[in-house]
């Protein structure tokens, strides 16, 4: 049998799970910045108000082509088998994602000072965890981007 309390309890897990699914939808902003890893390294950061076509060859021979065009980013050509990356279409907020898994390259926008503009929902505070590392922010305010760019 099912009691009042049951109810109330069913009510306020519902209530808690929208608020969490709003405040995580909500947090996207438009992004800044295309951070682009390649086997969990650092292979460059590109604005996304500048058009351009970063070519990503790897030793292994890998390649892939990730476009900047209209502040939004895409992965234009992979030479991987299942495609998944380039048929993802093009991305520009933050906490947006391209994933090559079999090359082994992801593409992730930031906001502002390399951020993600976030909160992590699991644990309540600032999202920092995906951002570069204050290295990587180094090595940016020096020079841009790590890798050229055509």
């Amino acid at each position: 049998m099912i009691k009042k309390a049951d109810i109330i309890l069913f009510f306020l897990i519902l209530a808690f799970g929208l608020a969490v699914s709003w405040w995580s939808l909500a947090g996207n902003s438009a992004g800044e910045k295309a951070v682009v890893t390649v086997d969990g390294k650092l292979y460059g950061t590109y604005p996304l108000s500048q058009d351009q076509i970063i070519q990503v060859v790897q030793e292994n021979g890998h390649h892939n082509d990730i476009t900047i065009k209209d502040g939004q980013v895409s992965m234009t050509f992979s030479d991987c088998r299942n495609q998944i990356c380039v048929e993802s279409g093009a991305i520009s907020q933050t906490k947006d994602t391209i994933v090559c898994l079999p090359n082994k390259v992801v593409i992730e926008i930031t906001g502002r000072n390399g951020d993600d503009s976030g909160v992590d929902i699991i644990t309540g505070t600032a999202a920092s965890g995906s951002s570069p590392s204050a290295a990587d922010a180094e090595d940016e305010a020096e020079g841009g981007d790590v890798h050229g760019t055509e």
